[in-house]
């Protein structure tokens, strides 16, 4: 055992209290030094990157990884994912719901007051629609269907069909599609094709369908037909819609209306047929319940093909609205969508079950 086992001396100046003498040197100081003093832990040197070593030292050379042997590395925190959204309203429904009954007064009233009345209701709402039909038309495509004949000739359409029946309205058709023809003669040879076909097309898209509910009006039993006719069309829209907004995740037609889904055609058909059983029961002179069921599902088909064929026409216009008249659904058309279409299958379904008297 050499000098340095026993400890390094004291260093210069080292001073003692007066009663002792300087701390001696040796294994009685050096245990006591010991006992004071804390053992410093041992790190283990970190090997350069690419030198050979064990899982243990791979672990304390990455950053992040265990310094001692005894640690286990911990799997980092992850954030718990976000909650789904919630499903919201494509529209303000309180601006919706205040303008369809209001609009539904209107329409009650005049129906049941004074026939007449209604037929005037759907004239203006034809002139409308045309005018919203033809001058989005004009804005995305550059297509000028002529509106004077249009409107003049829809609404004496309407009013033929009410007044001479069935062959009133053709007669009035066949002469607005002409009066159109002749109307764009007075401008250049330039887009005739294109401008006529358009407003061949309105006319039977917008007042030759709308005939078929003056039709309805002209039996007893008018006001109570034209009332299932739109209770039916209204039920199966909030069929679908209600179903859909709640429960759908199957989308019935992504590239024509990504909104509608198979959920809410299965409502629109439980709602119509439940409301056609109720109403051929109740409003319809000689009509059942079973009728009922049949004329909702038809119902249900039509305006669901109707607002898909009206999506059509706007994707390829690429607009969202027809118009902006009525607050929280858009406009008139966006309103006539599925009433149109639905209008000449309630006609004839009744003129089939009770007949058109």
């Amino acid at each position: 055992m050499n000098d340095s086992s026993w400890g390094a001396p004291p260093t210069a100046g080292y001073w003692a209290p007066p009663d002792q003498g300087a701390a001696p040197a040796g294994p009685a100081y050096d245990e006591l030094d010991a006992q004071q003093t804390r053992p410093m832990p041992i790190v283990p040197d970190v090997p350069a990157s690419g030198g050979a070593q064990d899982d243990d030292d791979r672990g304390a050379a990455r950053p992040g990884g265990p310094l001692f042997r005894d640690e286990t590395p911990q799997e980092p925190m992850s954030a718990p994912p976000p909650p789904p959204p919630k499903k919201r309203a494509g529209r303000d429904l309180r601006a919706a719901i205040g303008v369809g009954v209001g609009l539904g007064a209107v329409i009650v009233a005049s129906l049941f007051i004074v026939k007449a009345v209604f037929i005037g209701v759907i004239v203006v709402a034809v002139v409308v629609g045309l005018w919203e039909l033809t001058s989005r038309l004009d804005e995305k495509k550059g297509i000028k269907a002529p509106l004077v004949p249009l409107a003049v000739g829809g609404a004496a359409m309407v009013v033929a069909g009410y007044v001479r029946g069935a062959e009133g309205a053709w007669v009035a058709t066949a002469l607005t599609a002409l009066a159109v023809l002749a109307w764009r003669m007075t401008e250049p040879p330039e887009g005739y094709l294109k401008d006529v076909t358009a407003g061949v097309f309105a006319t039977f898209y917008v007042p030759f369908l709308a005939t078929f509910v003056a039709m309805m009006l002209t039996a007893d039993d008018g006001a109570q037909r034209v009332l299932t006719f739109l209770v039916l069309t209204i039920v199966s829209d909030t069929g679908a819609y209600a179903i859909g907004w709640r429960f759908g995740s199957h989308k019935l037609a992504p590239r024509i209306s990504p909104g509608k889904t198979r959920e809410g055609l299965f409502g629109a058909v439980g709602f119509a047929m439940v409301a056609g059983a109720l109403c051929m029961q109740f409003l319809i002179d000689d009509g059942t319940w079973w009728q009922g069921l049949l004329l909702g599902l038809a119902v249900a088909a039509s305006a669901t093909l109707g607002d898909l064929g009206e999506s059509m026409i706007k994707r390829d216009l690429g607009i969202k609205d027809m118009g902006t008249l009525l607050p929280g659904h858009g406009g008139i058309m966006d309103r006539l969508d599925s009433l149109l279409p639905t209008a000449p299958v309630v006609w004839l379904l009744l003129v089939v079950f009770v007949g058109s008297g």
